[in-house]
C-alpha cells in the first residue's frame, strides 16, 4: 500500500471533540474549559462575511497592513484598497456581483461538536465573479479558505477551516491581517503571530497558468502516440483481413490487435503447467489497494462526521482497510514465485546460462515507459483536469515534488535516495526492481546448488527479519504511530520488504522441483492446511484489533514482534491457497479465483496500479461540499474510482505499455519457448514477475 499520512493529527481532533479533549492513551492532556470557551466564542462568528463589511464599510491602507508605509504604498496595496472600496460600496448599494461576493463565504458550520470543521462556501460562486469597473479594469473573485484554531492548547490540528472570498488583486497577507483583526476585536483572544490564519496555497482564482514547455510536451507526445495508434488501427481494421499477415509493425500500434491479445481469454486447462488461481489473486489484491486508498483519500476529504471516525477505527471491519498494505506483500510473493518457476524452466534449456544485462535491460524498457508518462502526466495534465476549493489538497501525494525527485523514480531508487517520493506508490516498483536486481544470483545458486542455496535464502530471509526486528525496537520506530521516520525506514526499504520476496522464492522452488507431480492428501490434511493458512491470514489482519478498539498503540516490543512475523506470515498462508488451487483442493475458491475472466484484469492491472491514484486525486478534488463519511459512501466512490481507473488503464495500455513491449520485443528479439508455470501456449499470457501486477505478454521474460 501506498505511504500513508499520519493517523496521529486525526485521532487527536477525534479524541478532542468526542472526549471534550481527554486523550485516551494518547497523552493529551484533559482541558475541556479551554474547548467549552474556544466553541463559544467561535459561535458568535456563523456569519462572518456580514460582520468583515460590517466592519470595513470605510476600508483604509492601514486595514491592510499594519507595518504599511503610508508614505510610499506599494502599487499592490493600492490596488487591493481601491477594489475593497468599490466592493463595501457596491455592498452598501446591494449590486448583485458584491452580494455574490458575501453570499460565496462559508461560515461557521453546524456540528462542530460532531466533527463538523469545514465550511467550504461556494467556490464556483466566488471564482465566477468579473465586475467590470473600467475598460482595463476588473474586479475578480479569488477563493481562500481560512484556518481558525479552536483549541490550540489541546492540538494545533484542531481547528476550523471556512471559506472567504475577496477581490484577487489582495493577497493572503491582506486577508490575514483584515480577519485577524475583526477575530480579535469579536473574540478579545490574540491569535499565534507565527500562524496564519490565511495562506497563499489555499487561494484560487479564475486564472489559469500558461502552459509551460514540459506541459506541451505531455501533450503532443500523448497525441503523436494517439495518432499512430489511431492510424494502426484504421489500418489493420480496413486494409487487412488476415490478422497473422499484418506488418509486425503495425500491429504493435494496432489498437484492435492489442484488445485482441487483452480480451482473449485463455483456456487454461489446455495446459497442466498454468498457475490459473493467480490471476484472481493479483487482481483481488490490486482491488483491495484501491478500495484502501480509497478509504484514506476519503478520510482526508471534508467529513461533516469526523467524531464518527474515531468509532469506525476501533470496528473490526475496519481491519481490513488498515492492513490492507498486505496486498502489497501479496505482489511481492508472486512476484517472487513466478520469477523462480519461470526462469528455472528457460535455464533447464540454456544449461544455467542467464544473459543478465540483456535480462536488466528487458524489464527496464517493460516498465518505464508507463512510468515516465505517469510521472509527467501525475505533474503535468493532473492540475488542469479539475478545478475545486480542495482540488490538489486533498491528493495522496504533494505531485510538485517530481520536478525536483523525478529521476529517482526513473531510476528506481526513490526508496532510499530521497524523502520526496515523487509519485508515492511508486515505491514499490522501486523495491521489486531492487529485488529483481539480486534475482540472477539467487538463480544462478539454485540451479547449481540447489538445496544449499535453498538453506541460505532461508538463513538470508530469517536475517533480513532479524534487521526489521532490531530497527523497530532500537531505534524505537511504530509504524502504527508514525514515529521516527517509519515510513521510510520500515515500509519503503527494501531489506524490512524482502520477507515475502523470498518466501515466494522458496515456494516457487518447490513447484519447480515437484512440477508433475501428483500429491495425494487426506481430507483431514487439507481440513488442516485451510485452517492453518486462514489462521495466518486472519492473525495477521486482527491481531491488533484489541490495541485498536481501545485505541492505544501496542509497546514497540510487541508491534516489531508482530510485523516481523506478520510479514512472513501472510506470504506462508498463501502458500497454501496457491498449492491447494493448483492441487485440486480449491475448491470454492479455486473456482472463483481460477475464472478467466480475471484475465484482462490481470493484463491492464500495471496500468491500473501506475494510474489508479489519478483517478483517486482527481475525483476528491472535485468535490464542492461536505460529505459524510460511511462504509457505505466510500464504497460508492470506491467503485466510480474503480471503473474510471480500469477505463484510464485501458487507454494506457493501448497508448503505451502495449506499443512500447511489441516494440522492444520486436528490437529485442528472444527464442520463443514452450510455455512455464504461470503462462500458457497463448501469446496473450502475462509474464507475472516483470511487474507488481504483471501486465507484460508475447514474449518469455528472460532474453536469451
Amino acid at each position: 500500500m501506498v505511504a500513508t499520512r499520519p493517523a496521529t493529527p486525526l485521532l487527536l481532533v477525534l479524541l478532542a471533540l468526542v472526549g471534550g479533549g481527554a486523550g485516551v492513551g494518547t497523552g493529551v492532556p484533559e482541558s475541556p474549559s479551554v474547548g467549552e470557551e474556544s466553541y463559544s466564542s467561535m459561535s458568535r462568528l456563523r456569519r462572518l462575511s456580514v460582520e468583515f463589511f460590517d466592519r470595513h464599510q470605510n476600508i483604509t491602507l492601514l486595514d491592510l497592513s499594519p507595518d504599511l508605509d503610508l508614505d510610499q504604498p506599494s502599487s499592490a496595496d493600492l490596488k487591493c484598497l481601491a477594489d475593497l472600496q468599490v466592493l463595501a460600496n457596491d455592498v452598501a448599494a446591494a449590486k448583485i456581483w458584491a452580494l455574490k461576493m458575501i453570499d460565496s463565504w462559508g461560515s461557521l458550520p453546524s456540528g462542530i461538536l460532531y466533527g463538523n470543521l469545514v465550511d467550504l462556501g461556494n467556490f464556483d460562486e466566488c471564482l465566477g465573479i468579473d465586475h467590470s469597473v473600467a475598460s482595463n479594469h476588473s474586479v475578480q473573485g479569488k477563493y481562500c479558505l481560512t484556518r481558525f484554531p479552536l483549541a490550540p492548547s489541546i492540538s494545533h490540528y484542531l481547528a476550523l477551516r471556512t471559506a472567504v472570498c475577496f477581490p484577487a488583486s489582495c493577497s493572503s497577507a491582506h486577508m490575514d491581517t483584515m480577519l485577524r483583526r475583526l477575530l480579535q476585536d469579536l473574540l478579545n483572544i490574540e491569535f499565534d503571530p507565527d500562524e496564519s490564519l490565511v495562506r497563499e496555497d489555499t487561494c484560487k482564482t479564475a486564472e489559469r497558468e500558461p502552459y509551460d514547455g514540459l506541459t506541451v510536451f505531455t501533450i503532443v507526445v500523448l497525441s503523436v502516440l494517439g495518432a499512430l495508434v489511431a492510424l494502426a488501427t484504421l489500418y489493420d481494421y480496413s486494409m487487412c483481413r488476415d490478422e497473422r499477415a499484418l506488418n509486425p509493425w503495425v500491429k504493435a500500434f494496432s489498437a484492435r490487435a492489442n484488445s485482441r491479445v487483452l480480451f482473449r481469454l485463455v483456456d487454461t486447462r489446455s495446459n497442466p503447467n498454468v498457475i490459473d488461481c493467480l490471476h484472481g489473486i493479483r487482481c483481488l489484491s490490486f482491488i483491495w489497494v484501491v478500495y484502501g486508498h480509497a478509504y484514506l483519500v476519503y478520510v482526508y476529504g471534508p467529513n461533516m462526521n469526523y467524531a464518527h471516525l474515531d468509532t469506525w477505527r476501533r470496528s473490526a471491519y475496519s481491519m481490513l482497510l488498515q492492513h490492507a498494505a498486505y496486498s502489497v506483500d501479496t505482489f511481492f510473493f508472486l512476484s517472487g514465485l513466478l520469477l523462480v518457476v519461470i526462469a528455472l524452466r528457460a535455464m533447464e534449456r540454456t544449461k544455467g546460462k542467464l544473459n543478465v544485462p540483456l535480462m536488466y535491460l528487458h524489464r527496464f524498457l517493460r516498465l518505464t515507459p508507463v512510468l515516465a508518462l505517469a510521472v509527467i502526466v501525475y505533474m503535468k495534465i493532473l492540475p488542469r483536469m479539475g478545478d475545486g476549493p480542495l482540488y490538489g489538497k486533498v491528493n495522496f501525494d504533494d505531485y510538485t515534488l517530481c520536478e525536483s525527485t523525478w529521476y529517482w523514480t526513473i531510476l528506481y531508487v526513490q526508496n532510499y535516495a530521497t524523502h520526496d517520493i515523487c509519485l508515492g506508490h511508486s515505491w514499490y516498483l522501486a523495491v521489486d526492481m531492487q529485488l529483481y536486481i539480486i534475482a540472477p544470483v539467487i538463480l544462478i545458486g539454485l540451479f547449481k546448488w540447489k538445496r544449499k542455496a535453498v538453506a541460505a535464502i532461508f538463513v538470508a530471509m530469517l536475517l533480513l527479519a532479524a534487521c526489521l526486528f532490531s530497527t523497530m525496537v532500537i531505534g524505537d520506530i511504530s509504524l502504527i504511530a508514525q514515529t521516527n521516520d517509519a515510513m521510510n525506514k520500515v515500509y519503503f526499504s527494501t531489506h524490512t520488504r524482502a520477507s515475502p520476496y523470498l518466501i515466494g522464492i522458496l515456494f516457487g522452488y518447490f513447484l519447480h522441483v515437484n512440477r508433475g507431480k501428483s500429491f495425494k492428501l487426506s481430507r483431514i490434511a487439507v481440513t488442516l492446511g485451510w485452517l492453518v493458512s486462514l489462521a495466518l491470514l486472519f492473525s495477521c489482519l486482527f491481531s491488533v484489533f484489541g490495541y485498536a478498539k481501545q485505541t492505544v498503540t501496542p509497546p514497540i516490543l510487541e508491534e516489531a514482534f508482530y510485523l516481523t512475523f506478520t510479514r512472513m506470515a501472510w506470504p506462508l498462508g498463501l502458500c497454501w491457497v496457491v498449492f491447494a488451487c493448483m492441487h485440486g483442493y480449491g475448491g470454492l475458491a479455486n473456482s472463483f479465483l481460477s475464472s478467466p475472466l480475471w484475465q484482462p484484469m490481470s493484463k491492464l492491472s500495471y496500468c491500473a496500479y501506475i494510474f489508479h491514484m489519478f483517478m483517486e486525486s482527481l475525483n476528491a478534488g472535485l468535490v464542492r461540499t461536505n460529505t459524510y463519511f460511511s462504509d457505505y459512501q466510500v464504497m460508492l466512490r470506491f467503485w466510480g474510482d474503480f471503473g474510471f481507473t480500469m477505463l484510464l488503464a485501458f487507454f494506457a495500455y493501448i497508448l503505451i505499455e502495449a506499443p512500447f513491449g511489441n516494440v522492444e520485443s520486436l528490437l529485442l528479439p528472444v527464442k520463443k519457448a514452450s510455455p512455464p508455470v504461470g503462462e500458457s501456449k497463448s501469446k496473450s499470457a502475462p509474464q507475472g514477475h516483470d511487474a507488481p501486477v504483471p501486465p507484460l505478454q508475447n514474449k518469455s521474460p528472460l532474453p536469451q
